[in-house]
């Protein structure tokens, strides 16, 4: 088998190995079912137990309370930027938008097709380096909406966002889903692509509400209501069903390590460490505010174009890959997800520790 190397890519990301193997060892037959998982019909005894273990894998794992819908859709969290307000916003409502980056500007402009939106609090004026410590959202907002991880920017929110009481409260946990407890009964939605902490790419967890889903506008094509797919049971159509199978293989997983609580010390420790070397460095510098950064996402410059471009290719030729920062901000980012071992911290921390004693003297 070829060697595999530290994968710090921001999405799809990297997987558990165990799941990858069992993964494997399940594409030429389910089990004893003699038919590979990606060959099983979505409405065949086979497949319904895959997805039942997930569904309630998702509710254990996430302390799911009664009352809220899994659901499993398609076209990733992007699609949701606009099946929200289609379903929750009308032209004469106001939603809140708290923009934190990238994702959630791209989803407030979305909204602005169906009904008016205020931003009620966003870091563009520091190229998104921090999330702000207050909002101040409309009289009545329809929903208030944040991204809770910003993937490109290196912040995260430390908790939820200082948002009205009795609000409803929509969060794009796409990039930090699942790496710490979460209070689900706190939001009336939260959707995320797997890609990042929960499998691969494909599909997008939904838990909503019992309540907004009855409330979603039904003048609207079938497969862009919620309802439809709660009725269906995520079936009204055929699922993905083999990034369904590979979520419930990572919720397993995530049991198995202890699940959230334990993770989140896990994902805690490994950003810790990354940062402490960061700040210290003579070199290096993180990008993101103290008191925001993403446990996730670890961005850094040496403050020289030239040279991040120089330890990118270095870090690549040393089996460290996808640490350039996205197209829009540069530098690097290392991103360290559920799955990412706390070794490969380690083996990074060494490599910028041996780059920064060669370059330190070239940094301007």
């Amino acid at each position: 088998m070829t060697q595999r190397i530290w994968n710090f890519s921001a999405g799809p990301a990297v997987l558990p190995e165990s799941v990858l193997v069992e993964a494997g060892e399940n594409l030429m037959s389910l089990g004893g079912t003699g038919i590979g998982i990606l060959e099983h019909s979505h409405r065949g005894k086979a497949f319904l137990a895959v997805y039942e273990e997930t569904e309630a894998l998702v509710r254990e794992m996430g302390a799911v309370p009664s009352g809220y819908k899994v659901l499993f859709l398609q076209g990733g969290a992007s699609s949701q930027f606009f099946q929200i307000p289609m379903n929750f916003l009308t032209p004469d409502q106001t939603a809140d938008y708290l923009v934190t980056g990238a994702w959630s500007e791209k989803a407030e402009e979305e909204a602005r097709r169906f009904g008016k939106t205020h931003v009620a609090c966003t870091s563009h004026d520091k190229n998104f380096s921090y999330i702000p410590p207050a909002c101040s959202c409309s009289s009545n907002p329809a929903y208030v909406h944040y991204t809770s991880n910003n993937t490109i920017f290196g912040t995260q929110w430390p908790g939820l966002p200082p948002v009205p009481g009795g609000v409803d409260l929509i969060c794009d946990a796409s990039s930090d889903i699942f790496s710490r407890p979460i209070d689900v009964s706190k939001h009336a939605m939260i959707y995320a692509g797997a890609q990042k902490n929960l499998g691969p790419s494909g599909v997008t967890l939904v838990l909503m509400r019992d309540d907004l889903v009855e409330r979603g506008a039904k003048d609207l094509p079938t497969m862009l209501q919620y309802r439809t797919h709660a009725k269906n049971e995520s079936m009204y159509n055929t699922p993905p069903t083999f990034a369904i199978y590979l979520v419930g293989l990572v919720l397993k997983w995530i049991k198995q390590g202890g699940g959230l609580k334990a993770i989140g010390e896990r994902n805690d420790r490994k950003a810790g460490k990354l940062y402490a070397f960061l700040e210290h460095s003579k070199l290096f510098k993180p990008t993101a505010a103290a008191g925001s950064r993403s446990q996730m996402n670890v961005t850094f410059v040496t403050g020289n174009a030239d040279l991040d471009a120089k330890f990118c290719s270095a870090a690549t030729k040393s089996g460290f890959d996808g640490l350039k920062g996205h197209r829009s901000v540069g530098g690097m980012r290392a991103s360290i997800y559920n799955a990412f071992p706390e070794a490969g911290v380690d083996a990074l921390i060494a490599f910028l520790g041996a780059f920064e004693s060669e370059y330190a003297g070239h940094k301007q």
